[in-house]
C-alpha cells in the first residue's frame, strides 16, 4: 500500500463506527527478575517488579480500533466480580474512542489471564475463566446490545475464543444487525467448523486453526490453496482469509482465484494479541474502504508492527506510517551499491538481454531538471545506473559550502525515481573506475557537453558503446535554486 493511500485509508477511518462482540478478558502481566531456584521445588523464583493491566480478548480488538482513529463500540459479558470491575474501568480509561456495552452475568467469572514475565520471556500463564455459555438472561441482554449498537457501523466484528460469548443467537443478531445496517460481518473464528458462523463477508482463521477445521496442512501456498477451497465448500462465507505468520495472508474469495500476499520480514518479540491486532485492522479497513485488498494489506502491515512490541499490544497511524515509509526506505536501499555490487547486477542484467546505460553527477537539490535528464537516459535504455558524486568529492569540486544535502540523502532521493535502477557512488573526482567497472552499452551527459568532453566516452566508444547527449531543461540548475533560497532567506 502506498503511503498516500495509507493516510487517505487512515483519515477516513477517523471516528468511524465498528462494533466489536466476542469473550471478553482481562489480561494482566506481572513483569519481574528471576535470578535463583527455589529450595523448596525445581521452578524458578521470580522478584516481583511491575505489573500492567488491559482489555484482552475482544476487548483488544476494540483498543486497537481506538487506537487507530476509529470509535469502537464493545459489546461482551464480565462477571459480577472485581475483575468484571476493573474491565469496566479499562474500558472507561479507553475515553471516547471505546464505547462499552457490556453485560454482566453474576454466574460465571471474569475471563482474567495473568502471564508472569522475566527477561523477555514467559514463565507462566495463570487462567480463570469458565469456558460455558452465559445464562440466558445475559446471552439475550447481550443479542439486544448487539442490535442496538450496530446503528451506523461500518463493520460488525466477532471475536471467538471459545469461551462461550458467541453462541448461535449472538452470531444471527451480528448478521441480522449486519443487513439491517449494511457492514460486513468478520469473524475471527475457533473450533472445527465454521459453517456455524454462517453467511459471513469474511473468516480470518491462522494456518492451525484453518487446518484443524479441513484436516490439510497449510504450509505452502499450493497447500493453502487446496485448504482454502475445501474451507468455503464447507461453509457459506463470502471469503476466508489465513494469517500465515511469517508467510504473509491467502485470501480465498468465493468464485475467484486465491491470492497471496507477502509479509515484510519484523523481529518478532511477542504475538500475544496478534490475532486481535489483525482482525481489528481488517475491520478498519473494510469500514474505511470497500476494497478487501486494501484492508488485506493493511492487517499485514499492523500485525508486522505490533508483533514487535512486548504484551498485548495496540498500534497507532504514526506507527503504521512510520513501519510503511520505512519499507519504502528499505527498498529504497536495494538500489544503492558500490562498485563491486553495480558490477554483478549489471551482469545479471546483461545476462537477462537488457541494454545498460549510465550517467553521473551530483545531484544535489533535485530539481525538475534532474527529473527530466534522468527520464531521457532511461528512455535509452532498459536500465539506467546512476554514478553519485561523494560529499567529499562535491565538495573539491564545488566548494566547502556543497553538497546542500549528504550523500544519503541525494542517493535515496534519486533511488525513488522509477526511472533510475541503480545508485553507485564514488569518491574520484570523475566517475571513470565506474564506466570502466560496468561497461555501459550508453553513455549518457547533458547537451552542455560535447561527446569529445564526456568523461569515458574514448573508452565506451572504443569497445562499441554508444555516447548520447541529453537536453537539458532551460532555466533549472542547483546553483539557480540555492540562490534563491539565499534570496529568500
Amino acid at each position: 500500500m502506498a503511503l498516500d493511500e495509507l493516510q487517505s485509508l487512515l483519515e477516513r477511518l477517523r471516528g468511524r463506527r465498528i462494533l466489536c462482540v466476542g469473550d471478553l478478558m482481562v489480561d494482566r502481566y506481572v513483569y519481574g527478575e528471576v535470578s535463583r531456584i527455589s529450595p523448596e521445588a525445581p521452578i524458578p523464583v521470580m522478584l516481583r517488579r511491575s505489573e500492567a493491566v488491559m482489555l484482552g480478548g475482544v476487548g483488544n480488538v476494540a483498543r486497537n480500533l481506538a487506537a487507530l482513529g476509529a470509535q469502537a463500540v464493545l459489546c461482551g459479558v464480565i462477571g459480577d466480580d472485581p475483575s468484571g470491575s476493573e474491565a469496566v474501568e479499562l474500558a472507561l480509561a479507553e475515553g471516547d474512542g471505546v464505547d462499552a456495552r457490556l453485560v454482566v452475568d453474576g454466574g460465571r467469572p471474569t475471563i482474567t489471564k495473568t502471564r508472569f514475565v522475566a527477561g523477555g520471556q514467559q514463565l507462566l500463564r495463570l487462567d480463570a475463566e469458565e469456558s460455558a455459555p452465559p445464562t440466558p438472561e445475559a446471552e439475550r441482554a447481550l443479542a439486544e446490545e448487539l442490535a442496538a449498537a450496530a446503528e451506523g457501523a461500518g463493520a460488525i466484528l466477532i471475536s471467538d475464543y471459545a469461551k462461550g460469548a458467541i453462541s448461535d443467537r449472538i452470531i444471527a443478531a451480528a448478521h441480522a444487525a449486519g443487513q439491517a445496517s449494511g457492514a460486513p460481518v468478520i469473524v475471527d473464528p475457533k473450533g472445527l467448523s465454521f459453517a456455524k458462523y454462517g453467511p459471513a463477508d469474511l473468516i480470518k482463521p491462522n494456518a492451525k486453526e484453518l487446518s484443524l477445521v479441513v484436516n490439510l496442512p497449510v504450509n505452502t501456498d499450493e497447500e493453502a490453496e487446496v485448504a482454502l477451497k475445501a474451507a468455503l465448500e464447507a461453509c457459506s462465507a463470502k471469503a476466508i482469509l489465513v494469517t500465515r505468520a511469517g508467510a504473509g495472508m491467502s485470501l480465498a474469495v468465493r468464485g475467484a482465484p486465491v491470492r497471496h500476499f507477502r509479509a515484510r520480514a519484523r523481529a518478532v518479540f511477542d504475538v500475544s494479541g496478534a490475532g486481535d491486532t489483525c482482525l481489528a485492522a481488517l475491520g478498519a479497513g473494510l469500514a474505511a474502504s470497500s476494497e478487501l485488498e486494501d484492508a488485506v494489506r493493511l492487517a499485514i502491515l499492523a500485525s508486522g508492527v505490533v508483533v514487535a512490541k512486548p504484551g498485548t499490544a495496540v498500534v497507532t497511524p504514526a506507527e503504521l506510517r512510520d513501519a510503511e515509509l520505512g519499507a519504502r526506505l528499505q527498498q529504497l536501499e536495494h538500489k544503492l551499491a558500490d562498485l563491486e555490487e553495480a558490477r554483478a547486477q549489471v551482469a545479471r542484467w546483461r545476462a537477462a538481454g537488457l541494454r545498460v546505460g549510465f550517467t553521473n553527477g551530483c545531484f544535489d537539490i533535485l530539481h525538475r531538471g534532474h527529473v527530466a535528464y534522468l527520464a531521457q537516459a532511461r528512455s535509452w535504455c532498459d536500465r539506467l545506473v546512476v554514478g553519485l558524486n561523494s560529499d567529499a568529492s562535491i565538495r573539491r569540486l564545488k566548494g566547502e559550502s556543497r553538497p546542500v544535502n549528504d550523500l544519503e540523502s541525494r542517493a535515496l532521493v534519486l533511488a525513488g525515481l522509477g526511472s533510475v535502477d541503480l545508485v553507485a557512488p564514488f569518491e574520484d573526482d570523475t566517475p571513470i573506475k565506474l564506466i570502466e567497472g560496468l561497461r555501459p552499452d550508453v553513455l549518457i551527459k547533458g547537451a552542455d557537453y560535447t561527446v569529445e568532453t564526456v568523461v569515458g566516452s574514448d573508452f565506451v566508444l572504443g569497445y562499441g558503446g554508444e555516447v548520447r547527449l541529453a537536453p537539458l531543461v532551460e532555466g533549472y540548475s542547483t546553483t539557480k535554486a540555492i540562490a534563491r533560497m539565499s534570496k529568500a532567506g
